[in-house]
């Protein structure tokens, strides 16, 4: 060796030494929020294209320009507010013209996106803050486009105060808890069509369209509550008390749907007419832009096709607009895609219909006018359209399933381009006018970076780029992650990443953690950063590792709808081939790899464990579903029909009936009172180990949901996690 490199390696060592790398502690990734990324949140575009605002410490709401990035002013401050009635908020939104601002204060959930709040308005004009009621707390309160008016729901039924006369009208009267819900969903529409708002302002103000679901007959599921802690349910000390509401299961009944429209100046409300189908759903009701025909997606109960009428607010009379059909079945995505244009001559939507996810444009009359996007490529977002440059602007995985990369194609597709410049994933968000767009990347290297843009794409200003984590990241000894792919004896491409400890030696073997959630077009693998517990495991000695396998995103829709009619078939190959090969690899010992996964990812360790009782020496199941008879009616159905049509797909890929086969050491982890993936898959799936004379261990999370937190519940069950492997594996 010559003098100069043992010179470098003399300086590195007493660099080293002078300077200690940190070590992770526990509590930094999962309690603390050490390493957490700061970002530009509660974003909201000005009418003027110019400016945007943001929400900064809750109590003010500050005016950037876009141009130059810098701070315009402090539009609202509610700590110079005398008497406002509330000391925080935390959502708010303006009335069309900006005059009135809604706030968000003192919210409680309800499910995992609804919640009850107390909302109030602010008057730039009149310099007033009023309660938009007084008469109890409120659900969804929404501006009608004029300004003049705020519907919300109450207690099951839609109320409109209008504000110009302080006047507080009952649109409807027949709510009741657990039988009619008016103008906002049930718990399985907001679970699994992702939407909380039943209700749609017509573009003119003068009507008010909401959905009315019946559940009546929809069974009811109890769930046991004690006293606990953090929250206390001081009632239930002595006798345990229970919590009951209705949840669909596959083959259930669901809730009866039907669409009123309801005429402020009448004062009443007619039904739309969409059919006898008692089985249907009606995930979206929009309003074409003109505000002439309310537009009603309809909804088979196998989900491969959507209809969609257009009803006469007046009459409620409908008449047949478009249909979308799929052999297998329609992703919810397609319900927010589905746009009308401003100018009310096209519509824009994303269809699967060529094996890939792309951009159509229709005309208003529901005939197609031509394909705007096309490519062994999925469309992953459509962001909107500017009618002046008559130019569309989306997110697509174009150049890696792993990566993100925004772009634009003009409506006569003479151009189009990517607007992005940094490989890793991208997503936009733009002003009003499309003038500008904030961009945020990140990549495996690169934390949040949040940078400022124009419409072509130029850089104006870095907003955040995360420089105090980079620093502090820099005095800790950190594994990196690296992609990696390999084919399955099937001949399937899979992709993942590795994650190796700091001091990775290539001369030893180390034991493997596979992490994955690997549900339905899901994705794990992709170009961008994050730190968690998988790190601090690398630094414990783990080699981490995480493999999407068939039925995830960006892969075109044969690789994503493969699992049909047999969820966990395919995806639990994929992942004990993925052991397998990772077990060649000479710094891994195969005698030593573990597999764990929340909720989908849950239900996948279950069903490895079993799968590759000879690969997988241990593993953990956190909220896991065990079998898909007891989830809910729409998400199970979507991929596998009812119990009734596919008992064999249901039964055959259970964890319930392989329980038999589990060899290694297992871990089952649930809260008690999850309303999504119920304690029962827990019971059952410890019954039949037990039968089965299979020992595992297990942790209960006293009135948890299914995010189990709450007080030091986070931090004792990744302790408990961490313990079990370091004494399972090593």
């Amino acid at each position: 060796m010559n003098f100069r490199k043992s010179l470098v390696l003399i300086l590195v060592s007493i660099s080293l030494a002078a300077f200690p790398q940190k070590k992770i502690e526990l509590a930094d990734v999962v309690a603390n929020r050490t390493f957490a990324q700061k970002s530009i949140s509660g974003l909201c575009p000005m009418n003027d294209g110019l400016n945007y605002t943001t929400k900064e410490e809750n109590t003010k709401i500050v005016k950037y320009s876009y141009q130059t990035g810098q701070k315009v002013e402090v539009l609202f401050d509610l700590t110079k507010i005398e008497n406002p009635g509330f000391t925080a908020f935390s959502e708010y939104s303006f009335s069309t013209d900006e005059s009135k601002i809604l706030f968000t204060t003192n919210s409680k959930s309800i499910y995992r996106h609804s919640f009850t709040a107390d909302y109030y308005i602010w008057n730039f004009t009149t310099k007033e803050m009023t309660p938009l009621s007084v008469n109890g707390s409120q659900q969804l309160a929404t501006f009608s486009p004029d300004g003049e008016r705020v519907a919300f729901v109450r207690n099951n039924n839609i109320f409109i105060k209008s504000l110009k006369f302080g006047t507080e009208n009952q649109a409807t009267r027949d709510g009741k808890a657990n039988e009619i819900i008016n103008g906002a969903p049930d718990w399985v529409y907001e679970e699994e069509f992702s939407f909380s708002r039943a209700f749609e302002w017509s573009p003119d103000s003068k009507f008010l369209a909401f959905i009315k679901f019946n559940e009546k007959n929809v069974p009811l599921f109890s769930m046991p509550m004690y006293q606990g802690q953090k929250p206390e349910i001081k009632e239930n000390q002595l006798y345990p008390g229970s919590y009951s509401y209705k949840y669909p299961k596959p083959g259930e009944k669901n809730s009866v749907v039907s669409v009123l429209i309801y005429d402020l100046k009448a004062k009443s409300s007619v039904m739309a007419e969409i059919g006898k189908d008692s089985d249907q759903y009606v995930p979206r009701v929009k309003w074409t832009a003109d505000a002439s025909d309310l537009a009603i997606m309809k909804v088979n109960r196998l989900q491969n096709k959507v209809d969609i009428v257009l009803a006469n607010p007046f009459t409620g009379d409908t008449r047949a607009f478009f249909t979308e059909k799929n052999k297998r079945y329609i992703d919810e995505n397609f319900y927010d895609d589905f746009q009308f244009l401003p100018d009310n001559k096209y519509i824009v939507l994303i269809s699967e219909r060529n094996g890939y996810s792309h951009l159509y444009l229709y005309d208003n009359h529901g005939f197609e006018v031509k394909q705007l996007t096309d490519g062994n490529f999925d469309v992953t977002k459509f962001y909107g359209f500017d009618p002046v440059k008559k130019v569309f602007y989306y997110q697509a995985a174009k150049e890696s399933p792993m990566r993100r990369e925004v772009y634009f194609v003009s409506l006569d597709g003479k151009k189009s381009g990517k607007l992005s410049t940094q490989s890793g994933t991208n997503k936009a968000d733009f002003s009003s006018g499309f003038k500008y767009f904030i961009n945020y990347f990140s990549n495996l290297e690169t934390p949040n970076l949040v940078t400022l843009h124009d419409q072509t794409g130029k850089l104006i200003r870095t907003l955040e780029d995360n420089a105090k984590l980079k620093e502090l990241l820099q005095s800790y000894s950190l594994g990196k992650k690296e992609f990696f792919s390999f084919k399955t004896p099937e001949g399937v491409e899979l992709k993942g990443w590795l994650l190796k400890p700091s001091s990775f030696d290539p001369s030893k073997k180390y034991p493997v953690l596979m992490t994955q959630y690997s549900g339905p077009n899901s994705q794990e693998v992709l170009d961008k950063w994050k730190m968690d517990w998988d790190d601090y495991m690398a630094q414990e000695g783990f080699v981490i590792a995480c493999v999407d396998p068939r039925g995830t995103a960006a892969r075109g829709e044969e690789f994503r709808k493969m699992t049909y009619m047999q969820l966990g078939k395919y995806e639990s190959d994929d992942q004990v081939e993925a052991a397998k090969y990772l077990g060649t690899l000479p710094f891994v010992d195969k005698n030593n790899m573990a597999i764990w996964g929340w909720s989908y990812g849950g239900f996948m360790a279950a069903l490895c464990m079993e799968k590759g009782a000879d690969v997988f020496k241990a593993g953990i199941s956190v909220a896991p579903v065990t079998n898909w008879r007891f989830y809910d009616s729409v998400y199970t159905e979507r991929y596998m029909r009812t119990p009734q049509e596919n008992p064999d797909g249901y039964d055959d890929n259970s964890p319930l009936t392989h329980a038999d086969k589990i060899k290694g050491n297992y871990l089952l982890i649930h809260g008690s009172a999850d309303d999504n993936v119920h304690f029962q898959n827990t019971m059952e799936f410890t019954e039949r180990m037990v039968q089965a004379g299979v020992q595992f261990d297990m942790a209960v999370y006293t009135n948890r949901n299914h995010g189990i937190r709450g007080g030091n519940t986070t931090m004792h069950l990744y302790t408990k996690m961490t313990n079990f492997l370091k004494e399972k594996l090593q």
